[in-house]
This record gives structure tokens, C-alpha cells and sequence, in this order.
């Protein structure tokens, strides 16, 4: 027996699992946490109770997945994340609409922020001032209950986001820190002069240089500064200090109890500081990600942590740990995702092409979310070192890419507006739908025709690009019926609202034209048809599945892109025209008949036209005779 009564001869199920991770996990915490035993042991303790307090039907949920650790790896997982207010009002509203949901073939829903937060000083629902109430215009914690049980029913998986860098200025900690308690300033970085912030400005980066500038706020109410790397009214937690991990464990745990699935750890990179350093991706925070990987499957092994890293691929995969040491079980593919938009302003493929060879490289147990637009900006974080070969600048080319998004660069039928734009660092950040990205809400204004048949036939290239992808597809709520920008943000009473651009892509879901998706012929039945058939062909092709062989083709046509998957004797080729006119893929793939299976269509892959933007999925499958392939119909 140890840590204070734990493992007893005939285990408990909690004691089974702590007693699995046990000599690992104190190793990690008597390690980051020097003399702090008391302290771990308070972490078991508190653990336990976690577990006990689990219900019956979750715990239920987590020895079916303790027994399939790999369920989330399903080519039949498609994702959608939205707004709860933006979607349906509030958590009932959301409830409400789920056989909506399931008509999308969404069995993965990503809720963003909905915990209590200051009006006006959110942003965006990221700035946390407590952990257990749920901002009270979206319901609460018993309605969030209720729509995970109703969600589970149905088969859909819940993701929310635990902001764990940094609380609201309003949270209750930062309040006693600003009365004086010193126990409450130790939660967070607090300091009586610029003297050791003036140290960490030397080589910590600002994320927001324009609205947001350098890493420290000046407080008049107690006489110091106080770390802030995102805004002045997001305080960065001090991870040094146990209590905060604990404390921080506590509330994330709280939360999955309610029925979460998958907690997608926000801001990841950045919740370990250090003088001298860029207080990103230190080791410390591999340390308190393997930790929390533990912790979950310890007290509830269904869960998942999905990693907000925002990085190239080779640079995010050691978020995912290692095979004996997993930390993440899930990353967003942020690179690729801004690797396609620049695809499609440039018509080039060999950026995508290059970062598609990296991703397929990687080991299949690796899970990347993919997606073609977000809750977020786009930032033009590309391989520069790898463009520049081909005389891409970086400065220029944010500015082209920036320009072309908003319509300014000649033939662009895009809308799209800045998001931080810094006429220093030209670094600005491009906000926009993907059907407004795509020219359909240009060809809406003008009436043409012509022009809506181009935008739907490039929204539904690229998302058969997405699914085409290995890695759970997630779609941004609207995009399916074709929304476009909202502008309405500019009047919002809200000034948070007012001034953030990205609100140009959170509009209201439109329910006024979500019923044109059963009117065939209609801008949003094409879309949302186009788009549900691609879902269902995923669904029942081997192929698409994540354990197949991936990899890309040389097509001699940079406009084209081709990708191949393999998995037995059966094949998908997808070919891809990023431009607005037809290309010819000079591949062969020898004398076989091949069917696309968007069409129907068969033909032998050989000097294969594209039309402009568009897109196929060759499908063939066969079998081994005397040494020789035949030929097999599906």
C-alpha cells in the first residue's frame, strides 16, 4: 500500500489505474515540483474524489474505450465547431438542433468558449473568470448535463476549450491578487518594477504587436506589472507554483465530469515562462501535458486532449510525445490549413504538395484535426525558408496573399478584411468565410451567375480536398450551407465585438437560408449535397481510412495536385485544380479503368484534364490471379 491508502491487494478500478502511472507521474511532479510531496498527495486524493464522482454512465463510456484506445481514429469522425450564441442562442438552442447535426454527418461537436467571461474584455470567450459557471445569457452547468447525455445518445462526441495560460482580470484569484494577498499574486507573475519584465521582453515575442503590445500590463490598483501575453485583461497563470497546476487539474476535471469528450487545451505552447527564453514550447510543458495525458486516464480514460499548437507540422509533432510517453492524443493541422489558402490565391500547388509529403511521413498513430476555416484568423505562418527557393519574400507575400483575400489584387473575386494588421512588421492576419474566400459572396452581390457556379465549384473542391485528408475533417459551422462574412459585427453594442474583425466570420448561423439545402438546384443544396456525399463516400471506402498509405504524385502541372491512398487492393487517386482555368495532370497509372466516385464517370488515368477548380476521386480495386491483377467493380 502507499500514497496514503492507494493500491491495497485487491485493486479498485481507481487504484488499477493510479497504479499504472503512479511512479511515473510523482517522478514528473517531485521533478517540476521540487519538496512539494504534500502536494502530489493532495493531487491523488483529489484525483480519487474526481473518479468517485464520476457517473455511472461516463465511467460506463470510459472502460469501452479503455478497451478500443483508438476509436477517435475512424475515417467516419467528422467534426463542426461553432458558437453556441452564434448557432442556436444557448445550450437548449444547441439541443435542440441536434438531428440537424447528425444530417451533416457530424458526430464530432466542438462548442467554443462558453464558460463566464466580462462583457466587453472576452476575446472571444477566452478570457476565463470562473472555471465552473457557464456565462449565464448560454444556459447552465445542469443544461450543458443535459446536451452531453442528449449528444451521447446520438452518437456525437463533445469537444470544449480549457483556457489554461491565463485567467480574466475578473477571475477570483486575480482579484485577491490585486487586493494584496500574496498567496494570489504567486498564481500569476507579479512584479514591483520593469526590472525582470524588462528581462523577459528581450526574447519573449509579442503575440498582438498593434492592439496588444509587449508582454506586461501596468496595474494602478496594486502598483505592479503583471504578465499578459495575449491582452491586458488575460493573466498568465505562473506554472511554477503546484497550486496552480492542481488547482487548474481541479477545474478541467469538473468540467469533463459534466460529459466533455475531448478538452482542447488551448494556447498549449505557452504555459511555461522562463527568463531568457521565448517562453514557447520549453520542455516544462511537455512535462504538464504528459502529465495531464496520465492524469485523464487515470480518473477518465474516454477523454481526449486535443493540443491548440500552432506550428508547421514538424514542429508540432513532439506535442504528440511518443508512443511509450503519449501526450496529446490529437493536433490541429494549423500549417496546412494556411498552406491551402495561399494554394488557392497562388494557383501553385508545390507548397502544399511539400507539406503533405511531411504530414504523410509522420507515424499513422498520429491524429491531426484538418479544416479549412476556423473560429480564428488566418496567419500566414508558411515555410519561408522553403518558398524562398522559388524568390517568395516573406513581407511581399503576406501582402499579396493579404491583398488578393480581400479582393484588392487583380482577377480576385475573394472578400475578406485584416485581423492585427502592423504596417512595421506587415504582418497582418486575414479573416473571412470559406465561401466568401472563394468568390461566392461577390457573385451573390453582383447577381452572376457565371461567377456562383466558379465559388461553388471551388468551395466543393476544397473540401474534398479536406476529406480527402487523413485525420478527422472539421467543418465551421455555416460553411456547409455556403455563409458568407458578416459585416453586422461593425455595429455591435459590444465594443469587444466592435473592434475584432474575426467577428466577420462568427456571424449568426443563417436558419433563414439553411432551408434552401433541400431546394435542389439552390446555392446551399449544392454546397451541403456536394459536401454530404463526399462524408459518405469517406465513410465507406477503405482507402480514406487513417491506417491506408498516403502519398503524393507528381503531376508536371504546378496547378494540379495529386494524391494517392492505398490500402490493400484498393486505391483512391484525387486529383486537384487550384486554378481558375483547365489543367492537364500528366500522370499514368497504367491501362486500368478507374471510376470517379463523385461522378460515376470510368476512365483510364492517363493525360487527365482537370476542369477549372475542380476536383475527382479515382477509385479501383483489385485482386492477385496467377500472379496478375484482375480488375474488380465496387
Amino acid at each position: 500500500m502507499k500514497c496514503g491508502g492507494f493500491f491495497m491487494n485487491k485493486q479498485t478500478e481507481f487504484e488499477r489505474r493510479l497504479s499504472r502511472h503512479y511512479d511515473e507521474l510523482k517522478w514528473l511532479y517531485c521533478e517540476l515540483y521540487p519538496g512539494r510531496e504534500d502536494l502530489f498527495h493532495q493531487l491523488c486524493t483529489m484525483l480519487e474524489g474526481f473518479y468517485n464522482d464520476r457517473k455511472p454512465a461516463w465511467k460506463t463510456l470510459d472502460r469501452k474505450r479503455e478497451k478500443d484506445p483508438e476509436w477517435f481514429h475512424s475515417q467516419k469522425m467528422v467534426g463542426m465547431m461553432l458558437y453556441i450564441d452564434a448557432f442556436r442562442d444557448n445550450l437548449k438552442g444547441v439541443e435542440s438542433k441536434l438531428d440537424y447535426f447528425l444530417d451533416c454527418n457530424v458526430n464530432y461537436l466542438h462548442l467554443m468558449p462558453f464558460l463566464e467571461t466580462p462583457r466587453g474584455m472576452s476575446d472571444g470567450g477566452y478570457a476565463v473568470s470562473d472555471y465552473r459557471k457557464i456565462q449565464e445569457n448560454l444556459g447552465t452547468m445542469e443544461d450543458l448535463a443535459a446536451l452531453s447525455k442528449k449528444c451521447h445518445s446520438k452518437g456525437i462526441s463533445l469537444c470544449m476549450d480549457f483556457v489554461m495560460n491565463h485567467t480574466s482580470q475578473e477571475h477570483e484569484w486575480a482579484k485577491r491578487a490585486v487586493a494584496g494577498e500574496r498567496e494570489y499574486q504567486d498564481r500569476y507573475f507579479f512584479f514591483d518594477n520593469f526590472d525582470i519584465p524588462a528581462q523577459y521582453e528581450k526574447t519573449c515575442p509579442q503575440v498582438f504587436p498593434t492592439t496588444a503590445p509587449g508582454n506586461f500590463t501596468w496595474l494602478d490598483s496594486c502598483h505592479k506589472f503583471v504578465m499578459t501575453t495575449f491582452y491586458p485583461y488575460q493573466w498568465d497563470l505562473n506554472y511554477a507554483n503546484p497550486v496552480v497546476f492542481n488547482e487548474m487539474t481541479a477545474n478541467m476535471l469538473y468540467l469533463v465530469n459534466q460529459g466533455i469528450d475531448i478538452v482542447r487545451i488551448d494556447a498549449v505552447p505557452y504555459i511555461w515562462k522562463q527568463i531568457g527564453t521565448t517562453c514557447r514550447n520549453l520542455p516544462q510543458v511537455h512535462t504538464i501535458v504528459r502529465m495531464m495525458r496520465m492524469i485523464t486516464e487515470i480518473v477518465c480514460p474516454g477523454v481526449l486532449l486535443l493540443g491548440e499548437v500552432v506550428m508547421e507540422p514538424s514542429k508540432v509533432v513532439p506535442y504528440f510525445g511518443t508512443l511509450e510517453k503519449p501526450e496529446c492524443h490529437m493536433l490541429y493541422n494549423v500549417t496546412t490549413m494556411a498552406s491551402t489558402w495561399h494554394t488557392v490565391a497562388t494557383g501553385d500547388t508545390s507548397l502544399l504538395k511539400h507539406q503533405m509529403d511531411i504530414v504523410n511521413s509522420l507515424p499513422k498513430q498520429y491524429v491531426f484535426l484538418n479544416y479549412l476555416r476556423c473560429h480564428d484568423d488566418i496567419g500566414w505562418g508558411l515555410d519561408y525558408d522553403w518558398l524562398r527557393q522559388f524568390g517568395i519574400s516573406e513581407a511581399p507575400h503576406k501582402k499579396f496573399l493579404n491583398d488578393y483575400f480581400q479582393g484588392y489584387y487583380p482577377g480576385s473575386e475573394s472578400r475578406g478584411e485584416l485581423y492585427n494588421d502592423d504596417p512595421v512588421l506587415q504582418d497582418a492576419r486575414l479573416c473571412g468565410t470559406t465561401a466568401s474566400m472563394c468568390g461566392l459572396e461577390a457573385a451573390g452581390f453582383e447577381q452572376n451567375e457565371e461567377k456562383t457556379d466558379r465559388a461553388i465549384q471551388k468551395i466543393l473542391m476544397l473540401n474534398a480536398y479536406l476529406f480527402i485528408q487523413t485525420g478527422i475533417p472539421v467543418i465551421y459551422s455555416g460553411d456547409e450551407i455556403g455563409q458568407v462574412n458578416d459585416y453586422s459585427y461593425k455595429e455591435s453594442p459590444d465594443f469587444d465585438r466592435r473592434t475584432d474583425s474575426r467577428y466577420l466570420h462568427r456571424g449568426k448561423f443563417r436558419w433563414d437560408i439553411e432551408p434552401c439545402r433541400s431546394i435542389e438546384g439552390s446555392v446551399q443544396n449544392r454546397i451541403f449535397e456536394g459536401m454530404k456525399k463526399m462524408e459518405s463516400l469517406r465513410f465507406a471506402y477503405a482507402p480514406f481510412s487513417g491506417e491506408a498509405d498516403v502519398w503524393t504524385k507528381d503531376t508536371y502541372e504546378p496547378a494540379v495536385l495529386c494524391i494517392c491512398r492505398q490500402l490493400g487492393n484498393e486505391m483512391i487517386t484525387a486529383l486537384f485544380n487550384f486554378r481558375g482555368e483547365e489543367k492537364v495532370a500528366h500522370i499514368d497509372m497504367g491501362p486500368f479503368e478507374w471510376k470517379d466516385l463523385l461522378t460515376g464517370e470510368t476512365r483510364v488515368l492517363r493525360e487527365v484534364t482537370v476542369p477549372a477548380n475542380g476536383c475527382a476521386w479515382y477509385y479501383r480495386s483489385w485482386q492477385q490471379e496467377n500472379g496478375t491483377e484482375k480488375q474488380e467493380t465496387k
